[in-house]
């Protein structure tokens, strides 16, 4: 920075202050300072002044599974809502690992970031312990951990498959395999919940054997899904609890042969791009996931740029119902 104002014919104060947008410098000088910056080849050292302003204008942002379209299109709309706000963003995946979760987010704080941005990948007491034992503000995103008292966003998963089902109900279909998230994330607890109540609305009985527990993971799902279609009785519909799983269950159907909707109609949660040009092209339960994004981002903009101290707001958004051609209607079970 002596260098800097030597050439520029100015003062150390006023090259900080150009640099670091501290005071008002002339564009006269602004000029000279940015020339001389050229000239010289100087980088600004973000370390020595995060520590000396006290901010490094770095949000971290922590997803259960980056590959997930899901968690990819609402890393998208925090990072756009953040960079315009002039933070950069530091992104971990911790691939659904509780213990790498926990390190990535102690690695986060080491990194001095002025916020948190967490997905969490499951009810982690762990969690509560390291976010009440920082001042750094942080929003959860997509799961609810009972005990972590932060601002959140997520989404009324409950709903969303209750009405699904019922869609699916309301097309005769009585046999309907669900194949599940992890019971031990609210998502997929809550999921699983939205699916009984559907059953108790209109009178059908709940079947242990047409519910197996998965793990989002397309993988299991296509276990899972082969296990359900060669039941006896197999469902004549499966509705899958995630966007990958719902993959798993359609190479579950190519490999037994059987036609979707003709033999099986199929629905998911989550949409996802290619969801419309899929053969047939699927039913879904879509999340706003810009909203998602957006809501999350300005949470912890409030928090930073406010210095709000308020309670810790929940925002339940809600999803959203799209139907397609991947479920035909059972004529002769529609009265039953």
């Amino acid at each position: 920075m002596l260098d800097v104002a030597a050439a520029a014919r100015v003062s150390v104060a006023t090259v900080s202050a150009a640099v670091n947008g501290t005071a008002v410098v002339s564009p006269e000088l602004t000029a000279r300072i940015e020339k001389a910056i050229r000239d010289i080849g100087y980088k600004r050292n973000t370390i020595a002044r995060s520590l000396k302003m006290g901010t490094t204008r770095t949000i971290g942002l922590t997803v259960a599974d980056i590959t997930n379209p899901f968690f990819t299109d609402v890393v998208a709309a925090i990072q756009e809502v953040l960079h315009k706000a002039g933070y950069a963003v530091m992104l971990c995946s911790n691939d659904e690992d509780i213990e790498m979760q926990d390190e990535q987010i102690q690695l986060l704080l080491d990194r001095m970031v002025d916020g948190l941005i967490i997905a969490p990948a499951g009810d982690d007491a762990n969690l509560e312990r390291i976010l009440s034992g920082t001042n750094v503000p942080a929003v959860v995103i997509d799961r609810i951990c009972d005990g972590v008292d932060t601002d959140a966003v997520v989404l009324d998963n409950e709903q969303g498959v209750f009405d699904a089902v019922t869609y699916l109900l309301g097309l005769g279909h009585r046999r309907i395999g669900y194949i599940s998230g992890p019971l031990d994330t609210s998502t997929g607890r809550d999921r699983l919940t939205g699916y009984k109540r559907s059953l108790e609305a209109v009178g059908v009985a709940y079947e242990e054997a047409l519910v197996r527990r998965g793990d989002y993971r397309e993988a299991e799902a296509y276990r899972l899904a082969m296990e359900l279609l060669t039941l006896p009785e197999r469902p004549t519909a499966i509705f899958a609890a995630n966007n990958l799983m719902v993959i798993g269950v359609m190479k579950a159907l190519r490999d037994l042969a059987l036609s979707c909707p003709e033999d099986v109609s199929v629905a998911c949660f989550d949409d996802f791009p290619w969801a419309d040009v899929f053969h047939p092209q699927l039913t879904t339960v879509a999340q706003p996931v810009q909203a998602i994004g957006e809501h999350a981002a300005r949470l912890i903009l409030d928090r930073l740029e406010r210095k709000m101290d308020d309670p810790p707001r929940r925002l339940v958004l809600q999803g959203r119902l799209t139907v397609r051609n991947s479920c035909r209607p059972l004529l002769s079970n529609a009265g039953s």
